[in-house]
């Protein structure tokens, strides 16, 4: 028995010792600006002895479970200076660090330079961060630096022609993006039709892109999450920055609202243009214009609550002579508490509001029209870091939706239209959803989540209903769909259900490391969109109306696998990534030939279900250091629409063919690059190269009544000719600057340096004197010359 007690005792001292030497604690804390305290998001806090890491979160707070001892500890971030301090831990510890961008040291710290090298290990792939400093460098149309237009030039993205409004992404359609800017939803990204991006780039502080691989907290889009975010404000000491341009100017104001604690940041835009439109008799009565405004309010209450007050304000306005005036724009609002439970559970909760705001004035008809959509949203947001190979994200939302498709008034007395208010809708869409990280190896890393959503379309609303179902009808006889007639009408009270889904979304992601520069990636990703933007155009405008499914719109449900090879090269000065992708979407909606959507209150007689698939390869190849860098990036793709008959007698759209979608791009070329010449000189320049969009031309026509009328193919057999043009910028920073506070530079750019004539559309025409058939081609900008000053101070 004795020789058994003491095998035992043995056996629970080495087992004591075990624990001891294996003892854990945690560090944790936030990563911010020197300058101005603001919190800087995915920094990454690395343990080179140990191969673990982590980065900060939207908050700039991270937590990473390393065991007791003392330890190198790195800390990196794009744009800023690389710190490498020693640490003892021998309990939990907070400890905050300050990065900063120019050349100073801080004390106890080691600078080394900051290279730009690709996360080997995290499974994250598809995505793209860039930095507001590299987005300032990029040479845009007018002088006007823009957010939207500088993710045109990653591989996946493309744009619908010159001008026009929002993006595309993997042959997904612009209705596909959720575009958030702090949480909130944007619903309409651009000014002037798609001239400029209502993000003022001043105020952001942080974008990240995502086009696959999508995490669980994110939903209600079928192909793309583009998530913004605006700086806190200086919480040290107060600044201003702004510019003036040749088109618009801004101006925005940070400080504290008491030191070290709480800050305030506002900053407005507007453009003039329109006052040079005055200046010419022809266009004295016309306008065009937009502004916004942007604020936000931080105080940190104690060392574990935050709480953030942020909004936003935008307009656009233009107008004809004084008969046709257009109005529209968003507004956002967001109040967010951050809580931190302990050094290993971080929470935020988020109630948010979304305004979108479409309105139409036309007095020779003398009617106005009112449309938009309101959302209302609380979420609450939870990460959990469990220990250094295991984290958790879980939260719920819930979004109550409330839709306008239009309001119409009459404008005086005289007017010959009677007023009328086409139904309006409501929904709801609750969500639940859990995300974890594991690092099961030395060599793989897996993320791996589950969003359940669901989706109510509520009353108060009347709903037809059709025989067999059935809100469009095939003609057997001309071969061509035709409007329904309901048989009957039911009317549902406030908040009744009238329909509802629900469906599982999986997440998934692993990242294989060949070796400490190289890795294997690959992601799945199911989305559920339950909001349908009715439009036939390739580009959203302000007159589209956004739906909610219902009995007969379906929701989108979007599938998407990608594969990646990710490379580090001669120590991260170069980066190579490379992805294959695969995305099928079930119920995208097509049109009949001759769908009336505007102002249309029985949308279902003129839309069928039909679906896409998009497939490519993108690559990109990035130089992250010395004075010339930059990127190329190419995508070869395929996107494809197809709208089946429902029947064996019905030819279904292009008789049930697979056709090309209007955002199919089978070839997207973009070279990036800046060059920092010295302290006064830099210079940048961008080129673009993108198949032409895919359009439907006549093949044919015929006479009626001494009319020559056109006879069009198939949809999308036919393109436009290819689209690219080259920008050039050169920016001048005096020398004087670095001994005073006012920092000012000068901005020089051209906008299709060689003046390519891109074409927006073709149109085909009988010319009036020949008789002739023409085709007349579209161009929006040529060569466009710019200068701005920018300032800070």
């Amino acid at each position: 028995m004795i020789p058994k007690k003491i095998n035992l005792f043995i056996l629970l001292v080495l087992t004591a010792l075990t624990s001891f030497s294996q003892e854990k604690f945690t560090l944790s804390g936030t990563i911010n600006d020197f300058k101005n305290n603001e919190t800087l998001i995915g920094v990454n806090i690395y343990i080179p002895s140990l191969k673990i890491g982590t980065t900060t979160n939207e908050y700039g707070f991270y937590s990473l479970t390393i065991p007791s001892g003392k330890h190198e500890i790195e800390i990196s971030y794009v744009g800023y200076q690389t710190i490498q301090k020693t640490i003892d831990l021998n309990q939990n510890t907070k400890t905050n660090f300050s990065l900063q961008e120019g050349g100073e040291e801080l004390q106890e710290v080691v600078i080394t330079d900051n290279k730009g090298k690709i996360n080997i290990k995290s499974p994250e792939m598809s995505t793209n961060k860039l930095s507001i400093s590299t987005i300032k460098k990029m040479p845009v149309v007018m002088g006007e630096v823009d957010v939207l237009k500088s993710i045109l030039l990653l591989p996946g993205v493309t744009n619908a022609g010159e001008g026009a409004s929002g993006f595309n992404v993997r042959g997904g359609g612009a209705d596909q993006n959720l575009i958030l800017l702090d949480e909130a939803t944007i619903f309409n990204s651009s000014h002037v039709f798609g001239f400029f991006s209502v993000f003022n780039p001043d105020a952001i502080k942080d974008l990240k892109l995502y086009k696959g691989g999508i995490p669980a907290r994110y939903g209600g889009r079928a192909s793309s999450v583009l998530d913004i975010y605006q700086k806190d404000g200086s919480s040290k000491g107060f600044h201003m920055n702004g510019g003036i341009g040749l088109i618009s100017s801004r101006l925005l104001a940070e400080g504290p609202l008491v030191k070290d604690k709480g800050s305030f940041l506002i900053g407005g835009r507007a453009s003039y243009a329109h006052l040079f439109l005055k200046l010419s008799e022809d266009q004295k009565d016309n306008s065009a214009y937009f502004y916004d405004l942007n604020t936000k309010l931080s105080y940190k209450l104690n060392d574990n609550n935050s709480l953030y007050l942020s909004g936003y304000f935008g307009r656009d306005v233009f107008s004809i002579n004084k008969s046709f005036s257009n109005t529209y724009g968003n507004t956002t609002l967001n109040l967010r508490w951050n809580h931190l439970f302990s050094s290993k559970v971080f929470s935020n909760l988020s109630l948010i509001y979304s305004d979108y705001y479409y309105g139409l004035d036309l007095d020779l008809v003398g009617f106005k029209w009112d449309s938009g959509i309101k959302n209302y949203n609380i979420k609450y947001d939870f990460k959990h870091y469990i220990s250094d190979k295991f984290k958790l994200n879980y939260g719920i939302n819930g979004i109550y939706y409330g839709f306008n498709p239009g309001t119409i008034k009459p404008t005086g007395t005289t007017s010959g239209i009677n007023p009328d208010q086409l139904d309006k809708k409501y929904a709801f869409e609750p969500a639940v959803y859990i995300d974890a990280e594991s690092q099961f190896s030395k060599r793989i890393t897996v993320s791996y989540g589950l969003r359940y959503s669901l989706f109510y379309r509520l009353g108060e609303s009347t709903i037809n209903y059709y025989d067999n179902d059935s809100p469009v009808i095939f003609d057997s006889n001309t071969q061509i769909y035709k409007k329904g007639t309901p048989i009957s009408t039911k009317f549902y009270g406030k908040n009744k259900v009238i329909q509802s889904y629900d469906n599982l979304e999986p997440r998934f992601a692993i990242s294989y490391q060949l070796n400490d520069d190289e890795a294997l990636k690959a992601s799945y990703n199911r989305m559920a969109q339950y909001l349908q933007l009715i439009s036939n155009t390739s580009s959203p405008t302000p007159l589209d109306v956004w739906m909610p499914s219902d009995n007969y719109i379906k929701p989108q449900i979007a599938d998407q696998v990608a594969l990646g090879y990710f490379r580090n090269i001669n120590n991260g000065a170069y980066s190579l990534e490379v992805e294959a992708y695969y995305k099928k979407v079930q119920n995208r909606l097509d049109y009949i030939d001759g769908a009336d959507l505007i102002a249309n209150d029985a949308i279902e007689q003129v839309i069928l279900n039909g679906r896409m698939r998009s497939y490519g390869l993108e690559l990109m190849l990035k130089k992250n250091e010395g004075k010339f860098n930059g990127w190329v990036s190419y995508t070869l793709s395929k996107s494809e629409q197809q709208t089946p008959g429902r029947t064996p007698e019905e030819t279904g759209i292009n008789d049930g063919r697979w056709y090309n979608s209007v955002y199919d791009k089978t070839h997207n070329l973009a070279v990036t690059s800046a060059y920092n010449l010295n302290e006064k000189w830099s210079f940048g320049a961008n080129f673009t190269l993108q198949s032409g969009q895919p359009v439907t031309y006549p093949n044919a026509q015929y006479e009626y009544l001494g009319i020559t009328v056109p006879s069009y193919g198939l949809r999308n057999e036919n393109r436009l000719p290819a689209y690219h043009h080259l920008d050039i910028s050169a920016t001048l920073t005096p020398r004087k600057n670095k001994d005073r506070n006012w920092k000012g530079e000068w901005v020089f750019s051209i906008y299709n340096l060689y003046n390519r004539q891109n074409a927006a559309s073709i149109n085909f025409r009988q010319n009036v004197d020949t008789g002739a058939n023409e085709a007349v081609k579209t161009s929006i900008f040529g060569m466009v010359p710019a200068v701005s000053y920018n300032f800070k101070f």
